[in-house]
Order: C-alpha cells, then sequence, then structure tokens
C-alpha cells in the first residue's frame, strides 16, 4: 500500500466511523437497540482502524485491533484509560446482542452508550490530527 492509498484509507475510515454514528441516530429513532449497539461499536472500530494505520500497524481480526490498541495507546498513556474502557465494553456487548439469543438492549443501554462512542471517536479524531 503507498502511502497515498493509506492515507486515504485513514480518512475513509474516520469518515466511516462519523458516517456510523449517524446511522445510529436512525436505529435509536426506530428503537433498534442491539442493531443500535452493533453500530455504536463498528463505529469505533473504525476510529481505532484508523488510528492502528496512521501508525504503520496493520491487524487483521478485530482481537488484534483491540489489543495493538491497548498495547500501543493505552498502556503507554496516549489515549484515556476509562474512555478505551468504552471500546472494550462495546466489543463485549455486541457480541452478546449480534450471539446470544433472547438478549435485548434497551434505551437506557444505548441513551449511555451513544455519547460515550462519540467522546471516544472524537478521541480518536484528535489523536489522528496531532499525528
Amino acid at each position: 500500500m503507498t502511502a497515498y492509498q493509506r492515507d486515504d484509507y485513514i480518512r475513509y475510515r474516520i469518515e466511516r466511523a462519523k458516517e456510523t454514528l449517524v446511522e445510529v441516530e436512525k436505529h435509536i429513532e426506530n428503537c433498534f437497540w442491539n442493531t443500535a449497539v452493533n453500530r455504536l461499536y463498528y463505529a469505533c472500530f473504525y476510529a481505532v482502524s484508523a488510528l492502528l494505520l496512521k501508525n504503520n500497524i496493520e491487524v487483521s481480526s478485530h482481537s488484534g485491533v483491540r489489543q495493538k490498541f491497548g498495547q500501543l495507546f493505552v498502556k503507554t498513556e496516549k489515549f484515556d484509560k476509562d474512555l478505551a474502557k468504552h471500546y472494550a465494553d462495546l466489543f463485549e456487548k455486541r457480541n452478546k446482542g449480534d450471539y446470544n439469543d433472547f438478549f435485548d438492549f434497551d434505551e437506557e443501554a444505548v441513551a449511555n452508550l451513544y455519547p460515550l462512542s462519540v467522546e471516544f471517536i472524537n478521541a480518536i479524531a484528535k489523536l489522528l490530527d496531532d499525528i
């Protein structure tokens, strides 16, 4: 991947994260709570993927993205530890909502997760601008 392609991909991923937040708003309006949680996770995943690629780190799995993010940004205190816990929490919640039968999120859960996801993505975007 050339530097030009890499920069395009980074921009694409952070924009995809922001667009996915808009998508989540529609799921909230329609009371699709599990889908909203799924999309919140993916919005954050897209942002973290952009950050890793900006730092020339390529991973091929969701677990790899989480592990490298923790290792290189959270443990080194380049990213707020409490806010990073939100990403790990979303991963677990997304798995429950997607793969556990008879498990449903509710409005309150999504109302708590949405603003943290916005904050998380904004923090990643700021890191991308600062690097």
